[in-house]
């Protein structure tokens, strides 16, 4: 399930909702510092699985294998 980032027209409070694409075009997304349903979903970005987030893989540390 996709995690979709929201800015409230109401109070201006940015957050995230976990819903499915369903849920979101259906507008369930609420404000939950005001309860606003008037809210638009922001274009965010996206995780990548190294962690780092520059595309190269850890060095060291838990994962490495540790074989020589």
């Amino acid at each position: 399930m996709p995690i979709f980032e929201f800015v409230c027209g109401q109070c201006g409070r940015t957050f995230e909702e976990l819903m499915t694409f369903a849920q979101m075009e259906a507008g369930e997304a609420a404000c939950p510092g005001c309860g606003s349903s008037q809210v638009q979903r922001n274009l965010s970005s996206f995780a990548t699985g190294t962690g780092g987030g520059g595309g190269t893989a850890p060095v060291g540390g838990c994962g490495s294998g540790g074989f020589t």
